[in-house]
This record gives C-alpha cells, structure tokens and sequence, in this order.
C-alpha cells in the first residue's frame, strides 16, 4: 500500500469519526429526525393525504408531548444533579384532584386554585429534597415513599373516585376562564395552537436559560459531574438539590393543570406511569443518568420522539404490548448512544 492511499484512508477515518461524533453530540435531534421520517413513511392515507402529515395531527403530537415534557424539564434538573425523582406522575395525580375540589367543592376561581396547586406540588416536591438531602437518603427511596404517600392523599382527597369538572358560570360550576387558559386554543398564522404547546415551550426557554445562563445552573451541572468537588469549592450541594426537587414538584403542578383542564377531571390514577415516560423523556434527550450532563432542549426533543412514536403507532393501530417493548428498545439505544459517546 503506497503512502498516498494511506493517507487518503486516514483521511476517510477521520471524517467518519467526526460525523460520528457530532450524531452523538445531537443523538436527541437525529433521532427525532429519523423518528419523523418513518412515522411519514409508515402513515396511512385519508382522501390521498398523509395522515401524520396533517396540521391537525402534528398540533396534537405537540399538545400530547406537552405534560410529559413539562414533567421532563423538571425530571432534567433532578438527574443533572444525579438524583432521580419516582413521585412525579403521583404528583400530578394529587395536584389534579386539588384542581377539580379547589374549583367544584371550595368554590375558588382561576387564580387561587393555580397558585394553590403550584404551591402543592413545589411543597411536595421540597419535602423531597429536604428529606433526602437532611436524612442522607437516596432519591430513588425518598421519591419512592412520596409516590406512596402522594396517591394515598389524592385517593382519600377525592374519596376514591375521579372529580369531575363541569365549566361554565354559576354555582357549581369551574370557571371557564380554566378551561381557556389550560386547555383552550390560540390562533397563530390560520393555526389553531393548543395552550399547551405555549407552556411546554415557555418552561423550555426558562429553565434551559437558568442552567446556562445562571450561576444555579453551573452549580446544578457541578454537583452532577462531582459531587465531592462542588462541595470543596464552595458549592451549597444540599440547597442545591432541594432546588431542583421543589422545581421537579412545580412543574408536576403545572402539567396538572393542564391535564385536569384537558381530561375534565382529577383523579388520584391520573397520571400512572408519566414517571416513567419522563425518564425516557430525559433519556432519549442524551442526559445521562450519572449525572452532570444534558439539556432541557434534549429533553424536550425527547418528549416529543415519544408523542411522535405513540401517534404513529395508534394511528396503525399497533397494539400498547408492542408499543411498550419498542419504547424499551429505544430507550437502551439511546443509553448505549450515551456510552459510545463518553
């Protein structure tokens, strides 16, 4: 082999790795990407058009992928720091149930009932953080126990059974101006927009501008990447921590309320496995479960390759067995992605 075509393979192998390098550094965007591609391929056709392509179905995809990547962006902060928080979807069960009471049995408006629900599900979520930094206990243990605890409260607040939301204006009644604000519509460009869509991305832009933009941020992705050495230098590690679960809790309130407004009710099932959808959510997003690296954008991208993933399977009507063992698969993919690329 003469010199020349040496070098020429040096030269193709150093391409390769570089291309290589930057779809793990964007694993979360190409995947999306080849998720799209396929779901347009696979789509069935309606009068000749692409079913998934419609503006309709993709608003919808958006509008779904919202509350689990709400729960996401806070599922991001918790594991950038190396935690992991189980209680979410229990969360979301108890906020939306104090939702529905707060309007139909209290009798409270709009604005009490959101700020006493993002004040439930913050409190919640504080506890998590104090009594795991406070009592040196894993995560895994103390979001364990307030998943318990969270649906045994919302079980024994709505008496068992879900509570129902009725909108309109009189006694009894939930206010309207709910039903508008959480689960309404706005037009944008002869598009009629799900609110939802306006709180997932104003979350996104929020939180992603903290941890890039702040000094919490730098500090939360320091106590993910060592722990030991954030400490060292200064680092209020448990304050920190306690932080990230109050935000994690927060954001479960919120994506309460737009559940309850959406589903017309609360109850203490609702939102039974979204814990685990985020966690594949922050997965498939490229954060690592280690702690110390990732991003809300991923997150968010990761939220929406599920939604994208769910829609085009039910519109083939493929069975959730099927659909549960490719969202695994997908998810160790993503994971051994993660290794390849550290």
């Amino acid at each position: 082999m003469d010199q020349a075509t040496v070098s020429q393979t040096g030269i193709n192998r150093a391409g390769l790795d570089r291309f290589w390098n930057v779809v793990l550094r964007f694993q979360s965007l190409f995947g999306l990407i080849v998720i799209v591609v396929l779901a347009a391929i696979l789509s069935p056709s309606r009068d000749g058009a692409n079913v998934f392509l419609e503006p309709r179905n993709l608003l919808n995809i958006v509008r779904f992928a919202s509350e689990n990547g709400i729960i996401a962006i806070g599922m991001t902060l918790v594991i950038l720091t190396g935690g992991i928080d189980l209680s979410v979807g229990a969360l979301l069960a108890l906020c939306a149930v104090g939702a529905a009471w707060f309007m139909m049995d209290a009798g409270f408006g709009t604005v009490p009932t959101i700020l006493l629900v993002l004040a439930l599900g913050g409190f919640a979520g504080l506890l998590n953080g104090v009594v795991t930094t406070r009592f040196n206990i894993q995560s895994f243990i103390t979001t364990l126990a307030m998943l318990g605890v969270a649906r045994g409260v919302a079980s024994l607040w709505s008496g068992g059974y879900a509570i129902p939301l009725a909108f309109g204006d009189g006694p009894g009644l939930a206010p309207q101006a709910f039903k508008d604000l959480f689960a309404g519509q706005v037009n944008l460009l002869g598009l009629a927009i799900p609110t939802p869509v306006f709180y997932f991305l104003g979350t996104g832009l929020i939180v992603s501008f903290i941890l890039r933009r702040t000094g919490f941020g730098r500090h939360v992705y320091a106590v993910g990447g060592n722990e030991t050495a954030a400490r060292l230098s200064g680092v209020n590690v448990n304050r920190v921590k306690v932080i990230v679960f109050a935000a994690s809790g927060l954001l479960a309130g919120l994506a309460a309320l737009l559940h309850a407004a959406l589903v017309n009710q609360g109850s203490h099932i609702d939102g039974n496995g979204y814990e685990l959808n985020a966690i594949a959510a922050v997965v498939i997003g490229g954060t690592s479960l280690a702690g110390g690296v990732g991003t809300v954008v991923g997150s968010m991208i990761g939220a929406l390759t599920l939604s994208i993933l769910d829609n085009i399977l039910g519109l083939r009507n493929v069975q959730s067995e099927y659909q549960a063992i490719l969202k695994g698969v997908i998810i160790i993919l993503a994971v051994i992605i993660q290794r390849q690329r550290r």
